[in-house]
């Protein structure tokens, strides 16, 4: 963890329901506070580049973004960097499960990068209504925060370079449930129904099983 990321003092968990339209889940838990940086550290080459059984990524921006090469190899001595779905590939290799879920259009580079694989490392889902940043690693860590996935919001460029963005980690398991039920609803068209931004959708997810990058 980078020195930046620094745990809250352990609490009692509580939960409480409150009916507000939709649930409102009030509770005290264990939180690791990430900035800039740390996003980077703790999160993409920490957490993401360890998952062993999935990895669920919410974000309404999608751009290519470089990453260290893996410790050991003769690319990570030379100082070299390598695509973010280089990493992804590695995972995909080892059986784990990688879902996105994204609301604009991909940046040209990161579709280029897609498109010098036979097959994508990732399933990619398209809502125009996704604004929340979420990353779920094997059902058991939760990031929730500001960073979108791009190099400048995920720490990965230089100082001076990258956003300044703030999120938590957590492995509380009611958030976890709370927020892999709303990523399960989105990608799988539960919400699509009832949207009033329907006739706008480039391809509802409840009608698609997969959506195409345009």
């Amino acid at each position: 963890m980078s020195p930046r990321a620094r745990p809250r003092a352990r609490a009692r968990p509580r939960a409480d329901q409150e009916a507000t339209g939709r649930s409102l889940l009030k509770r005290r838990v264990d939180l690791t506070l990430l900035r800039d940086r740390a996003h980077y550290e703790a999160l993409v080459m920490g957490a993401v580049a360890n998952a062993r059984v999935s990895v669920w990524i919410a974000t309404a921006n999608v751009k290519e973004l470089r990453v260290e090469a893996p410790i050991g190899s003769r690319a990570r001595a030379r100082g070299r960097y390598m695509s973010f779905l280089d990493l992804l590939d590695a995972l995909a290799a080892r059986g784990v499960e990688l879902r996105l879920l994204h609301a604009g259009v991909p940046s040209r580079a990161f579709r280029a990068e897609l498109r010098r694989r036979s097959r994508p490392p990732i399933e990619m889902r398209r809502c125009p209504r996704v604004h929340l940043k979420m990353i779920a690693v094997d059902g058991a860590l939760l990031y929730l925060g500001s960073a979108n996935l791009t190099g400048a919001g995920l720490g990965a460029k230089g100082e001076g370079r990258r956003n300044f963005e703030a999120g938590v980690l957590t492995d509380d398991d009611l958030l976890l449930d709370e927020m892999q039920a709303t990523f399960e609803a989105i990608w799988t068209g539960a919400e699509c129904k009832g949207c009033r931004l329907r006739p706008l959708c480039p391809a509802p997810l409840d009608q698609v099983d997969k959506i195409p990058l345009r």
